[in-house]
């Protein structure tokens, strides 16, 4: 029988340092290179992957922090909703699953509303959360994206959106699919009212929100490789019963066929978001975006 030598040789307090837990995170697997990353320098590069450029999951206030200048932002508040209007029940409660997304995520619902300043330049952003119910499209997060609209339209700001979603959330039924109309409206205020209003479409947004706002931006910005759409590819092959085209739904393919307007990378979305907000709003370059 070898000899464990941490625990016959090593004296106690040293074996107690050699046995810290290491963090489960510290390096992390690309999921398309299958390369090693370690977890600072992933988070340091806005969750892309050096090497592959695949785009990781990202945190939306670490997203929100990266975006505004110095990492300055304030959160709006948002109008208080029903939490579970149809008491509906699967395999747990709704109001159940509610407070355990809400513990984990410390936010309230899927939608988190802020505003700040991108090069010296005034914006409301809203940022899906994916990891409060898939992101998914509620009567909270409906009230949160159209107040949010309705703040950028009283302060003359554009309106930038990025969006994360499994589409209309199914445990509110038809109140879920009432916000589909209701943000399009939002969305006509802003564009009456002249505000530029973006998107940035990032991995995955389907269902009800790409059949709404998402959809209706004046410009279409994409995350490289972000999965974009209505139905799930498996249903539409299913449906028209042929094979789909390689790299179907994702966001190089839909540019390629006039969907998006164009496919940022990560790391460069803050500069170009400046810029649009500049051309759009005819406002001069800042001092820092000089």
């Amino acid at each position: 029988m070898s000899m464990n030598w941490i625990s016959n040789v090593v004296p106690p307090k040293i074996r107690s340092f050699l046995r810290r837990d290491t963090p489960e995170n510290l390096w992390v697997k690309c999921p398309e290179s299958g390369q090693l990353v370690f977890h600072k320098d992933l988070e340091a590069n806005l969750m892309v992957v050096p090497g592959s450029g695949h785009h990781m999951p990202i945190e939306p206030r670490a997203r929100l922090a990266a975006l505004f200048d110095n990492g300055a932002y304030r959160d709006l508040p948002v109008p208080e909703t029903v939490t579970d209007p149809l008491k509906f029940r699967d395999v747990k409660r709704y109001a159940d699953r509610l407070k355990e997304h809400r513990a984990k995520t410390g936010s309230d619902d899927s939608i988190i509303v802020a505003s700040g300043d991108i090069e010296g330049q005034a914006v409301v952003v809203a940022v899906h959360d994916f990891a409060f119910q898939g992101g998914t499209l509620g009567v909270a997060a409906g009230e949160a994206i159209i107040a949010g609209m309705s703040e950028a339209v009283a302060r003359r700001t554009p309106f930038i959106i990025f969006t994360a979603s499994g589409g209309a959330r199914m445990q509110e039924g038809m109140f879920a699919l009432m916000q589909l109309p209701r943000t399009t409206v939002a969305v006509q205020r802003l564009r009456a009212a002249k505000l530029p209003y973006i998107v940035v479409l990032t991995n995955p947004t389907t269902g009800g929100v790409t059949a709404s706002y998402a959809m209706l931006g004046d410009v279409q910005i994409a995350e490289p490789g972000a999965v974009i759409g209505f139905a799930g590819a498996r249903v539409i092959e299913q449906t028209v019963r042929e094979r789909l085209p390689d790299g179907f739904q994702r966001a190089e393919f839909l540019q390629a066929h006039g969907m998006i307007d164009m496919v940022v990378p990560r790391p460069q979305l803050r500069a170009t978001l400046a810029r649009l907000c500049r051309l759009l709003t005819k406002s001069p370059a800042s001092s820092e975006a000089a």
